[in-house]
């Protein structure tokens, strides 16, 4: 194969299929129809002596070749896309929907203030959002239902941290803790929270599944201890409203206490035992990346997680408070 004789435009076909894992997706986004799509394909196949793109039940799967290949292929495409249409993106006049998935939680922390900057910096910009119900987006990512999660995924940054050619990115909005929250009355708010107290107590978990398990019982399981889960919802509102009436208690990240709706009859105490900490990051899709009404509305949450951690209690503060309270 001669470098001057490759149709160019193959490349540009091979990055959209790339980035979406899926000929009809790509075919969508490349205003292209699905058999020319898999032509274009075909071609570049012949041309470089590789099958690039093997097809699997949900899409396609990259050739170790095409892995190694694309982050060329995209970085250049990119290059030339910059080249040739210089940025004159004006957020004041930009017309967009997004469909995001978060929790009720950091919605009900999140969403009051960027609709603030909406209707100041963007009034073309309009939000739909999308009930979270996985530790799992990707796929709704993948799928092109959504485009943009915010969230704790614990599994899904790990891995992305390390792996290469995936087509979803993310970054880390904000780091914090786990704390044990319960009634202001509740007869165990006062001193401090031990091991066996915190066992013998019923307990309330936040499961979007509705399994009667997660991290902190994981935690237990090593220490020989275990918890009754006397309920589980879907909801950290509802979690609030529950905790706030009755003995249950449970966790909860701090930052997400406000979002109850029930803080002002709420504490917290801090775990008997130790917990990794607890994030929130932000996922999207590759194809999203060069948008620039997506990078605002990225570049305007990483400014609103900023301004929420600098509103935190630190730790000795927050500590102080609550033995004025107990």
């Amino acid at each position: 194969m001669s470098f001057l004789t490759l149709d160019l435009n193959l490349l540009r076909v091979f990055d959209a299929v790339m980035t979406e894992q899926n000929l009809t997706r790509a075919a969508g986004h490349l205003a292209m129809t699905q058999p020319a799509v898999s032509n274009a394909i075909k071609r570049l196949r012949e041309s470089l002596g590789d099958e690039l793109l093997i097809r699997t039940a949900y899409g396609v799967k990259p050739t170790p070749r095409a892995e190694a290949l694309w982050p060329a292929v995209r970085q250049a495409l990119a290059a030339l896309e910059a080249a040739v249409m210089p940025e004159t993106f004006d957020v004041s006049k930009a017309q967009a929907t997004f469909r995001m998935a978060m929790a009720d939680a950091t919605a009900a922390l999140w969403l009051p203030s960027l609709v603030r900057s909406i209707e100041k910096e963007a009034p073309g910009v309009n939000i739909r959002m999308v009930p979270l119900t996985t530790r799992e987006p990707r796929p709704m990512l993948l799928r092109g239902d959504i485009d943009l999660a915010v969230g704790f995924f614990p599994g899904v940054a790990a891995q992305l941290s390390y792996e290469t050619g995936s087509p979803i990115r993310h970054e880390r909005l904000y780091s914090g803790e786990y704390v044990v929250v319960m009634r202001k009355n509740h007869p165990l708010a006062q001193g401090t929270l031990d091991l066996d107290q915190y066992c013998k107590a019923n307990h309330l978990l936040v499961s979007f599944s509705g399994r009667a398990h997660g991290l902190v019982d994981e935690a237990l399981a090593q220490l020989g201890r275990e918890r009754r889960i006397l309920l589980t919802v879907n909801q950290f509102f509802t979690a609030g409203r529950v905790v706030a009436n009755s003995d249950l208690v449970t966790v909860l990240p701090k930052h997400l206490i406000a979002s109850t709706g029930a803080a002002e009859q709420l504490i917290w105490r801090e775990l008997p035992f130790q917990l990794p900490a607890v994030h929130l990051d932000m996922l999207w899709h590759e194809r999203d990346g060069r948008s620039p009404a997506h990078r605002w509305l990225r570049k305007n949450l990483e400014s609103l997680s900023a301004s929420a951690q600098k509103m935190l209690p630190q730790k000795s503060e927050a500590s102080e408070k609550m033995e004025k309270i107990a």
